[in-house]
């Protein structure tokens, strides 16, 4: 190893005084004022190279032949060839034993390796040197190939006794941090009554959290962040964000942060773009069924409760499990917020899935929501129900809308692109108040005067006899029956506080009008 030293110094002392004569040729003359200290480094260098290859048995002098006829060299020594350096031989490593000493380094350099992995590592580069100083041997040198094979084994021998010290050590070790961990989620944990299984999981899982942050620091920051604010929302965010939402792959090799312990488990998940082809073959391969037996199929609801109960155990599970590991997340406050930042990644794969069997659940109630949608799909909004006094006093005026209350059509129509309940939600909370716009702006009262910011529906101008009939010729101008099924599928998956809040009503509102909109006769208007 010190002969090996000494011969890259002296490489890399010469590749720089070589630099510097490139650099400096047009200055002819002058040498810079460290070159004599570097040329008597590189002569020390190799006066020690040359003593320790005494040493080791390497200077003897053999005869060089003519390159005319070269002596075949014997089969289990390596080749030979020439240097640019004056002819001098070079010796080069064997192809396999190159190889070994290649795939060593990889290997170490992918995990973070055992005690008794390290030391197999370091006896197989022990044996590579070996093998490379027999094959530089003559075979008149027994007695030196002796040695090296009683010594190889011996620091084998070595290497193997102290990694197996080692390992027992840190074994012993995580077996007592093991047991403390554990001695902790028992006090979390502990009651008068035996636990139930669900407790035991936890206090399992809660010992496996303790176990992860003695190797990771990154939850210490995060339970700081959220100690030294606890009321930030922001925060929650930030974290839910961090632990369910993949890392983004660097542009260009670099270090990285810690990766997302979640991160990972929606990429098992199929691709949103990807499915709705699917979709629409199951869909269509479910009606031709649901035609030719006119039965709502048994198995296909009796799938739809148990995705759904599978979905709420799963993001009550997940919630569980935030709180479990950070503590300051338990209020009512970061609990909600929690949930709703939840929502979105774990929707969106799954939401096209998800309606495709509301929709085949569903499907009879949407056929007859799309045939009065075919039906009345030009009927005037008299026909339905609205007021004379709340549609445009002239219609010349409002033409730039195409029909009334187009913009509330246009934005119940966005329904259908987002993948998150909570989004969806808003999107028909938008709807509603946008129809109190134009109701407002068609029919103006002078008690109704400009506020800023949106406000609540029941503080509108027109009350719910005028919404449901507007509501509902807003959804036969959208043209979409599968608002059956994403509405039946919003009832199910939002959070409970928003059922008695603006956001219930309005949901309840859509429904009233999709329902009357079903029951609208089939004959059609009369001429």
């Amino acid at each position: 190893e010190a002969y090996t030293e000494y011969l890259r110094t002296i490489h890399y002392i010469s590749q720089a005084l070589l630099e510097e004569v490139e650099t400096t040729k047009g200055a002819r003359g002058t040498v810079p004022p460290d070159t004599s200290k570097m040329l008597k480094l590189a002569q020390q260098c190799l006066e020690r190279a040359q003593s320790t290859a005494t040493k080791l048995g390497k200077t003897r002098l053999k005869p060089t032949m003519p390159a005319a006829a070269p002596i075949p060299q014997p089969a289990g020594r390596h080749r030979r060839v020439y240097s640019d350096e004056g002819g001098k031989l070079s010796p080069f490593l064997p192809p396999e034993i190159f190889q070994k000493l290649q795939g060593a380094e990889s290997q170490s350099s992918k995990k973070e390796l055992t005690p008794l992995e390290e030391a197999s590592l370091q006896n197989q580069k022990l044996k590579a040197a070996y093998e490379a100083r027999m094959a530089r041997l003559d075979p008149s040198q027994a007695m030196q190939k002796t040695s090296l094979t009683l010594s190889l084994q011996r620091q084998m021998m070595e290497n193997l006794v102290i990694a197996k010290a080692r390992e027992e050590t840190l074994q012993r070790k995580m077996e007592e941090r093991r047991l403390r961990l554990q001695e902790a989620a028992n006090r979390r944990f502990c009651s008068q009554v035996a636990l139930t299984p669900e407790e035991r999981e936890q206090r399992a899982l809660y010992a496996a959290i303790l176990e992860y942050e003695q190797d990771h620091d990154w939850p210490k920051h995060w339970k700081a962040k959220l100690k030294s604010s606890p009321g930030d929302l922001s925060l929650v965010t930030s974290l839910v964000s961090h632990l369910l939402c993949p890392p983004t792959p660097p542009l260009q090799p670099g270090p990285v942060g810690p990766p997302s312990p979640l991160g990972d488990t929606a990429s098992g998940l199929p691709d949103k773009d990807s499915s709705f082809e699917d979709l629409e073959q199951f869909l269509g391969t479910s009606e031709r069924q649901g035609q030719g037996r006119g039965v709502q199929p048994e198995p296909q609801l009796q799938q739809l409760k148990s995705a759904v109960e599978e979905i709420h155990n799963a993001i009550d599970r997940l919630l569980s499990l935030t709180l479990l590991a950070f503590e300051g997340l338990n209020t009512a406050a970061s609990k909600d917020r929690c949930l709703a930042c939840i929502e979105e990644p774990f929707f969106s794969p799954l939401w096209p899935l998800l309606l495709a069997l509301y929709r085949s659940v569903h499907r009879t109630r949407e056929a007859a929501l799309s045939r009065s949608m075919e039906l009345y799909r030009n009927a005037p909004p008299t026909a339905i129900g609205i007021p004379t006094k709340l549609l445009p006093q002239n219609p010349e005026a409002k033409g730039a809308t195409g029909y009334p209350y187009c913009a509330a059509a246009q934005e119940l129509g966005l329904l259908v692109l987002e993948s998150c309940p909570q989004k969806k939600l808003e999107c028909i909370v938008r709807t509603l108040r946008v129809i109190c716009v134009c109701a407002e702006d068609y029919c103006p009262t002078p008690e109704a005067t400009p506020q800023a910011g949106p406000q609540p529906i029941a503080a509108a101008a027109i009350g719910a006899d005028d919404l449901l009939p507007i509501l509902s010729f807003v959804v036969l101008r959208s043209g979409l029956p599968q608002l059956v099924s994403e509405c039946a599928a919003l009832e199910e998956f939002i959070h409970e506080g928003y059922l008695i809040g603006e956001e219930g009503y309005c949901l309840t509102s859509l429904q009233s009008a999709l329902s009357y909109v079903e029951l609208l006769p089939q004959g059609g208007l009369a001429k």
